[in-house]
């Protein structure tokens, strides 16, 4: 009988404990691990120098880190860190964009162009008759008359001034007049003109074998118009160069 007991007993033993086990809850798996996010890009640029004359070339350097492109505005796509150079012909601000899985960031560098200085024009030269014509004035007259205006007083005083400090020139004073009267009237009238200017000229310190003195009457106009504005402008004592 004991010895029957003394089997049994651990038979028994194991089917409680089996029965136990059967009891428990089971226990999820672990949560698997999660990826870390991608990491941010970074950007950097520089160039070098920062300041050039109109011309000349820069350098410009960068690199990123986690990035997969990179493109650089006014250059295009570029390696993700390299250098390049270039020839702005102005001030130019380069931007660098670097992209990756993280995100993008961004960096710029600034050339500063200096223009080429104005190139200076060489001055005009005036001829001579350029000269004269510039400081010279033609004066005018009253309808049928030859005597010298108030106005043209100081036209003259102006010309002779200009004469005198330039004692080798030599001019002819033509007398001209309007369409109205016959030619042969015109031509006195012209003549008087001429004249008249000339003494003036005379009595300002002009030597009188630096004039000669011609009458055209009304066969040079200046102005062709039937208008007093017109007439007004025939009637005069014109300067030219005597050849």
């Amino acid at each position: 009988m004991n010895r029957r007991i003394r089997v049994i007993a651990p038979a028994v033993l194991l089917v409680a404990l089996v029965a136990i086990a059967g009891c428990k809850k089971k226990q999820p798996p672990p949560p698997a691990a999660t990826a870390p996010p991608p990491a941010a890009p970074t950007a950097s640029i520089s160039a070098t120098p920062s300041r050039i004359n109109a011309g000349d070339s820069v350098t410009l350097n960068w690199s990123t880190t986690n990035a997969t492109s990179a493109v650089i505005d006014g250059v295009g796509d570029v390696p993700t860190s390299g250098t390049r150079t270039v020839t702005p012909s102005t001030t130019t601000t380069y931007k660098l964009v670097a992209r990756g899985d993280g995100g993008t960031a961004d960096a710029s560098a600034e050339v500063t162009v200096v223009p080429p200085p104005p190139v200076a024009q060489p001055a005009h030269t005036m001829s001579a008759e350029e000269e004269f014509r510039a400081n010279v004035h033609d004066i005018f007259f009253d309808y049928d008359s030859y005597d010298i205006r108030a106005d043209a007083q100081t036209t003259l005083s102006q010309d002779a001034s200009y004469l005198a400090s330039h004692p080798n020139l030599k001019i002819v004073i033509g007398g001209y007049c309007d369409e109205r009267g016959s030619d042969e009237y015109n031509l006195a009238l012209g003549q008087n003109r001429a004249n008249a200017t000339k003494n003036a000229l005379v009595t300002a310190g002009i030597a009188a074998d630096r004039i000669r003195v011609v009458s055209y009457g009304k066969e040079k106009p200046f102005c062709t118009e039937s208008t007093e504005q017109c007439w007004q402008l025939n009637r005069r004592g014109g300067f030219s160069l005597d050849q």
